[in-house]
């Protein structure tokens, strides 16, 4: 489907990350952990990486409207999708992808992820908990520091809402002061505390591409079966 939207909201929801919130279109549905291409119409600037992005949904597809988040690097489509005022229109070209939940819900969910490759997990863990389904999902997200991560206070909000849905948020700067939560890099020890067969789950990693890389290899040493195995790749935000 395409079709043009309007900016409803705008929000910071971490360090350089903004929230943006679209009008849905009519008769628009999409499954929990896809993604769209939003494409700037007229932009004041742009450069030699285009006026169109790749987003995953944050929102549920039970939810009213539709969102995108993004770090924001310093190119002309970032600075555009920033500053754009309230009521604007960009083109919306969706939904695609196969980054969403599997249909059996008494196999565990592992979501490993790295910053704002959270994204398409905002949409996988409130839908499922609107759902009310069976599935056991857990989260391990790994940013630099609290402030670098988005979506906090929604995850800890749907997981006290879901008994079934646990969030492990991490650290990975160590000398990080008055911390909780898990520290350092994720690693097999660190998975091996919260994912206590790793035989049964499927697993969904997402982030950058290095991390997602690493990842896969670190599950693939643990001698997870690859077709368990779930990736999206951010490459540049």
């Amino acid at each position: 489907m395409v079709t043009n939207v309007k900016l409803l909201k705008k929000q910071e929801i971490a360090t350089d990350t903004m929230a943006f919130y679209f009008e849905k279109p009519e008769d628009f549905d999409y499954r929990a952990g896809q993604f769209a291409d939003y494409t700037l119409i007229n932009p004041p600037e742009t450069d030699a990486e285009g006026n169109t992005r790749g987003f995953s949904f944050i929102t549920a597809p039970y939810e009213k409207n539709i969102g995108a988040a993004t770090r924001l690097r310093d190119t002309a489509f970032k600075r555009v999708l920033r500053d754009l005022p309230l009521g604007s229109e960009v083109k919306l070209d969706g939904p695609y992808g196969d980054f969403t939940l599997h249909k059996t819900e008494s196999t565990p969910a592992v979501f490993i992820i790295g910053g704002i490759g959270v994204t398409p997990i905002c949409s996988i863990v409130a839908q499922a908990t609107h759902d009310k389904t069976a599935h056991k999902m857990t989260l391990l997200h790994a940013n630099r520091n609290p402030s670098d991560a988005p979506f906090a206070a929604d995850f800890e909000r749907l997981a006290n809402e879901n008994p079934k849905f646990t969030y492990v948020p991490v650290a990975t700067d160590s000398s990080i002061e008055n911390w909780d939560g898990e520290r350092g890099r994720i690693d097999a020890n660190m998975i091996n505390r919260h994912v206590l067969d790793l035989n049964i789950p499927i697993y969904y990693l997402s982030g950058p591409e290095g991390m997602v890389k690493a990842m896969r290899q670190l599950l693939v040493s643990l001698n997870v079966n690859e077709d368990n195995i779930k990736t999206e790749e951010f490459a540049g935000y």
